[in-house]
C-alpha cells in the first residue's frame, strides 16, 4: 500500500514540479496558512522552543517570528515539489541559490584528503542536492564534480514521507548527475571504503540524538543544554578530513545564499568535542540573524 500511494503522489509531482516555481509558491502559501491556523501543526513545540530560545523577547515578538517561520515552511515544501522537476539549467536561471565565496570552499578542499560540510535546518536543505547548479557572488566555480559528493541523511519515522522525499530528490539528482545519498547508518562503512577518493561528505548535524547514537554534551545552545550527535565530526577527525559550515541564508521568497565558513582545515588536530562546539556556535549566530530560518518545529530539546 505504502508503495502504491509514494507512486500515486510521485506521479501527481512529476507532472506539478514543471510549472513555474511561482504557482508552487501560491501553493506553498496556502499550505502554511493550513499547517499554522487549522492543522496548528507542533505550534505548541514552536512556540515553547522560541520562548526558551530568546527569552529576552516578548510574546508578540515571538508569534511574528512563528508566523513568518509557517510561511517559510510552505515554501521549503513548495521549492521541495519544484525542485524535483530540475536539472542545472532551470536551477541556476531560477537564481534560487547564490553561491557567495567559492574561493573558500576551493582552498580547503583542495588541500585536504576530503571534506566534511555541516549544515543545519536553516534555510531549505531539499536544495541541497543542486549543490552544482547555483550562480557563484563572484563568477568563481567550486571546484568539484558530481560524483565526488555524498549527502548524508537520517531515515524519517514515517515510512512515506522518507520513500516519497527520497525518490523526489532522486529524480532531481538524476537529471543533475550529483552522486548519491548515504542513509547515516551506512556512512562510516562507506568513507572509510572510499577513504582514499577525495570526496565531500554533507551532513545536517543539528538534530536531537537518535536512540542509540550515544547523547554528546556540547554546553549552552539558545539558552538550553544541549546534547547533540558526533559521528560527522568524529569521522572527519578520524580521516583528517578539512571541515567547514554552511551557512543558507534566507533573503526574500526564492532567494538564499549560500556562505561557507571554514571550522578547520585538518580534523585530525581537533577534537570531534571542539568541532561539533564551534559547530553550534556558528549555528547560533545564524539562528540570530534571521531567526524564523530554523526547523522551530523541530523537537530538538528531549
Amino acid at each position: 500500500m505504502k508503495k502504491l500511494l509514494v507512486n500515486i503522489a510521485r506521479g501527481v509531482v512529476v507532472v506539478i514540479s514543471r510549472l513555474p516555481l511561482r504557482f508552487h509558491y501560491f501553493m506553498g502559501r496556502i499550505l502554511s496558512w493550513i499547517l499554522k491556523n487549522v492543522l496548528k501543526y507542533r505550534y505548541g513545540t514552536v512556540m515553547i522552543n522560541l520562548a526558551r530560545s530568546f527569552p529576552e523577547k516578548k510574546y508578540k515578538e515571538l508569534e511574528k517570528i512563528a508566523s513568518q517561520f509557517y510561511r517559510h515552511l510552505g515554501e521549503i515544501f513548495a521549492e521541495a515539489i519544484w525542485f524535483g522537476g530540475c536539472n542545472y539549467k532551470r536551477l541556476y536561471e531560477s537564481g534560487i541559490v547564490t553561491v557567495t565565496n567559492p574561493e573558500v570552499f576551493n582552498e580547503l578542499f583542495t588541500d585536504a584528503p576530503s571534506m566534511t560540510v555541516l549544515y543545519s535546518h536553516c534555510g531549505n536543505w531539499e536544495l541541497l542536492g543542486g549543490f552544482l547548479g547555483y550562480r557563484s557572488a563572484n563568477g568563481e566555480k567550486v571546484m568539484l564534480e558530481e560524483e565526488q559528493i555524498t549527502v548524508v541523511y537520517k531515515q524519517l519515522t514515517s515510512g512515506f514521507s522518507d520513500e516519497f522525499f527520497r525518490r523526489n530528490r532522486a529524480a532531481a539528482l538524476e537529471k543533475i548527475g550529483t552522486s548519491c545519498e548515504i542513509e547515516s547508518s551506512n556512512v562510516l562503512r562507506y568513507a572509510i571504503k572510499h577513504r582514499k577518493e577525495h570526496r565531500i561528505y554533507i551532513y545536517i548535524a543539528d538534530q536531537a540524538p537518535y536512540k542509540g547514537t550515544g547523547k554528546h554534551p556540547v554546553g549552552e545552545f539558545l539558552h538550553q543544554q544541549t546534547n547533540a550527535m558526533i559521528g560527522s565530526v568524529a569521522l572527519a577527525n578520524k580521516l583528517g578530513h578539512s571541515v567547514v559550515y554552511l551557512k543558507m541564508k534566507h533573503l526574500a521568497r526564492g532567494k538564499y545564499e549560500m556562505t561557507f565558513i571554514p571550522v578547520c582545515q585538518n580534523a585530525s588536530e581537533h577534537t570531534p568535542e571542539d568541532l561539533i562546539r564551534k559547530y553550534f556556535d556558528i549555528l547560533e549566530e545564524e539562528i540570530n540573524e534571521t531567526p524564523y530560518n530554523w526547523l522551530w518545529s523541530h523537537k530538538r530539546w528531549k
